[in-house]
C-alpha cells in the first residue's frame, strides 16, 4: 500500500495554488536537456548497424523529385545514455549483409513486401528455399496481424506443406485476423473448414467470430452465428450466451442484446453475470433507468445485484461527472451489503483526477484503506496518469518506484500510460529508458507503447530512433496497424518529412488499409506546397476521389 505520509503528501500539494503548471513545463522544455551538439555518424556502417532497415522503402515516384530539403541533424540523433542498447539491439535484416539471415528474417523480408492477394504470397513463399519446419508459424502470424494478406498468405501455405497440421489456436488467431480485417466471407469459409476437422471450434472461437461481427455492426449475423452455436459443435449455454450478449453490447448494440436476451432467457438457464452485462450496456448508452429495470429484474430472478451492477452505475455517473449520485450509489452499495472493489475505486478515482479535482482523487485511497482493498496494478496506473496529467512528473514517478515495492509489478498499462506521459512532455531519455526497463523487465509491449514514441520521433525528426522503435515493434512481434500508419504520415508530415510520409502512406494502401480522407488530403496538400507534383500526382492514383488542395491567394 502506498504510505500514509505519502498521501498526505500528495494530497496537501493538490491545492491549486501550489500545482505544477503544465504549460509551464511545456514552455521551458524538457528536451533541451538532451539536446547535442555534435552528432558522429560512420557512412560505411553496413545497413544492418546503421538502422535504416525498417523505414519502408523511399519510392522511386517520391525520390526523383527535387524538394529542396536536406537531412536534418535531428535525424541521427541518439541521446548518448540510450545509444548503445539502441545500436546494440537485434535488428530485422531487410537488406543484404555480411551476417547470415536467420529463417526468420528470410520469411520477414518476403512478407514485408505487398501483395495483391494471399495466392500471391504463397506462390512467392513457395519459391523460396524454406519450410515450415525452420519458423514458427505462430510469431509470424502475430508479427503480420495487421497485415491479413501475408498472414492469410503464410497461414495457407503452412498448411500446405507435409507434415505440418495447424493447431486450433492457430485456426483460432486466424479467424481474429480475417474478423478485424472485415473479411467475414474468408472467415466463415475458415469455420467451414474447422468444422470438417472435429473438434477444432470451440467456445473461444465462437467468440472471436460473434465480436468481429458486432464491431462491425453486423448484430443479426453475430445472433445467428449463436443460434447455429450447436451445429459447429459447441454447447448452447449461458456462457455462450453471455458472449454474445457482451459481444452486442461492445458493439454499440445494446438494444440487439435485450432483443436476444428476452428470445433466450426462456431456454437458457441463467447467471448474475448475463444481467450484469445489460446493465453495464445500458449504464454505457447512458440509459440509466433502463439498466434499473434490468436490476429489478435481476432481483426477481432470484440474482442479488453486486459489486459489479453498482460499478457499472458508477462508471457512467463518474462519465457525467455527476459526483452527488456517485456517493448516493455508494451509500447505496452500503445499504445492500455490497464492498466496493479496486475496479469500484479505481474508476472513481480516475473520474475526479480527469474533472481537476485531485484532492478529491487522491481521497479514494483513503478510502481504499478504511474498507481494507488493496490497491492493484490499474489503480496505480490510474493514478499515475491523473498526476502526469496535472503536470506533477515527481510525484507519478514516486508513485511508480513505490508500486513495486509495494510488492505491485507494473503491467504493459502501467508502463504505457508513464511512456506517455513523458512523451507528452518531450522527456525523450525518460521515455526510451522506460521501453528499456520494460524490456529488462519481460513486460511485452504493445501497439499502444510504441504510438506515443511514434509520434515524439516524429515530431522530434528523429528519423534513427524511429527505425530503431519500428525494428523493436517487429521483433516483439508487434504489427502497425491502421491507427499507427496514420500516426506516421501525419507526423512526418507535419515534420516536413513527405518522402518517408509517402513511403508509409503507400505501404498502408499496399496492405488493403483504406487511409482516412483527412489524411489523404493534408498529404496531398503538403506534396502541392513543396511543388512535388509526381508524388502528388501517385498519391491520388493510390486513392482515387482525393480533393484537389484548395488554392489560396
Amino acid at each position: 500500500m502506498l504510505r500514509k505520509h505519502q498521501i498526505l503528501s500528495l494530497a496537501s500539494s493538490s491545492n491549486p495554488q501550489r500545482n505544477l503548471n503544465v504549460n509551464s513545463l511545456k514552455l521551458f522544455g524538457f528536451s533541451a536537456l538532451f539536446t547535442s551538439t555534435s552528432t558522429s555518424t560512420n557512412p560505411s556502417a553496413s545497413p544492418d548497424s546503421s538502422l535504416t532497415s525498417e523505414l519502408p522503402d523511399i519510392p522511386s515516384w517520391v525520390s526523383k523529385q527535387n524538394t529542396g530539403t536536406q537531412p536534418s541533424g535531428d535525424d541521427d540523433f541518439v541521446i548518448p545514455s540510450l545509444a548503445t542498447w539502441i545500436e546494440n539491439h537485434p535488428k530485422v535484416r531487410l537488406f543484404p549483409t555480411k551476417k547470415p539471415e536467420t529463417p526468420v528474417e528470410k520469411i520477414t523480408k518476403i512478407l514485408k513486401c505487398p501483395y495483391p492477394s494471399p495466392e500471391i504470397v504463397v506462390q512467392a513463399l513457395n519459391a523460396s528455399d524454406l519450410s515450415v519446419s525452420d519458423v514458427s508459424v505462430d510469431q509470424l502470424l502475430k508479427r503480420f496481424s495487421n497485415s491479413w494478406i501475408s498472414a492469410y498468405g503464410v497461414f495457407i501455405w503452412a498448411k500446405t506443406q507435409s507434415g505440418y497440421t495447424h493447431t486450433p489456436e492457430l485456426y483460432n488467431f486466424m479467424v481474429d485476423v480475417l474478423g478485424k480485417a472485415k473479411m467475414f466471407d474468408l472467415l466463415l469459409d475458415l469455420i467451414e473448414e474447422m468444422k470438417q476437422l472435429k473438434g477444432y471450434i470451440n467456445l473461444d472461437t465462437i467468440f472471436k467470430v460473434m465480436r468481429r461481427l458486432a464491431n462491425a455492426r453486423r448484430f443479426s449475423e453475430a445472433i445467428e452465428v449463436f443460434r447455429r452455436i450447436e451445429d459447429l459443435g459447441v454447447e448452447k449455454d449461458v456462457m455462450a450466451l453471455n458472449g454474445l450478449l457482451d459481444a452486442l453490447v461492445k458493439g454499440d448494440g445494446v438494444e440487439h442484446a435485450c432483443e436476444a436476451f428476452v428470445e433466450l432467457k426462456e431456454c437458457i438457464p441463467l447467471n448474475s453475470s448475463t444481467f450484469n452485462i445489460l446493465v453495464h450496456g445500458f449504464c454505457k448508452a447512458r440509459r440509466l433507468s433502463d439498466a434499473r429495470k434490468i436490476l429489478n429484474e435481476m432481483n426477481e430472478q432470484g440474482f442479488q445485484p453486486c459489486t459489479v451492477s453498482f460499478t457499472c452505475f458508477i462508471e457512467a455517473y463518474c462519465r457525467e461527472k455527476d459526483f452527488r449520485n456517485v456517493d448516493a450509489i455508494l451509500d447505496e452499495m452500503k445499504e445492500k451489503g455490497c464492498r466496493p472493489n479496486a475496479v469500484t475505486y479505481t474508476i472513481i478515482m480516475h473520474a475526479r483526477g480527469k474533472a481537476g479535482e485531485i484532492g478529491k482523487a487522491l481521497e479514494v485511497y483513503e478510502m481504499m484503506k478504511k474498507d481494507s482493498c488493496l490497491q492493484d496494478s490499474s489503480f496505480y496506473g490510474s493514478l499515475i496518469f491523473i498526476l502526469s496529467k496535472a503536470g506533477r512528473l515527481k510525484d507519478a514517478d514516486e508513485i511508480f518506484e513505490d508500486m513495486v515495492k509495494q510488492g505491485v509489478k507494473p503491467n504493459a498499462l502501467t508502463y504505457n500510460t508513464m511512456i506517455s506521459s513523458s512523451c507528452g512532455h518531450s522527456l525523450e531519455e525518460k521515455a526510451l529508458k522506460l521501453l528499456k526497463r520494460m524490456e529488462e523487465d519481460s513486460c511485452k509491449p504493445d501497439i499502444s507503447t510504441y504510438a506515443p514514441l511514434l509520434k515524439m520521433c516524429c515530431r522530434k525528426k528523429r528519423m534513427k530512433v524511429l527505425n530503431f522503435l519500428l525494428s523493436h515493434m517487429l521483433n516483439n512481434d508487434v504489427s502497425i496497424d491502421h491507427t499507427t500508419y496514420t500516426l506516421l504520415v501525419r507526423g512526418l508530415c507535419n515534420s516536413g518529412k513527405l518522402e518517408q510520409a509517402c513511403a508509409f502512406f503507400e505501404e498502408m494502401v499496399l496492405k488493403g488499409m483504406i487511409p482516412k480522407g483527412s489524411i489523404c488530403t493534408m498529404l496531398v496538400e503538403k506534396l502541392e506546397k513543396e511543388h512535388m507534383i509526381g508524388a502528388k500526382q501517385k498519391i491520388q492514383e493510390l486513392v482515387p476521389n482525393v480533393k484537389e488542395p484548395k488554392i489560396t491567394v
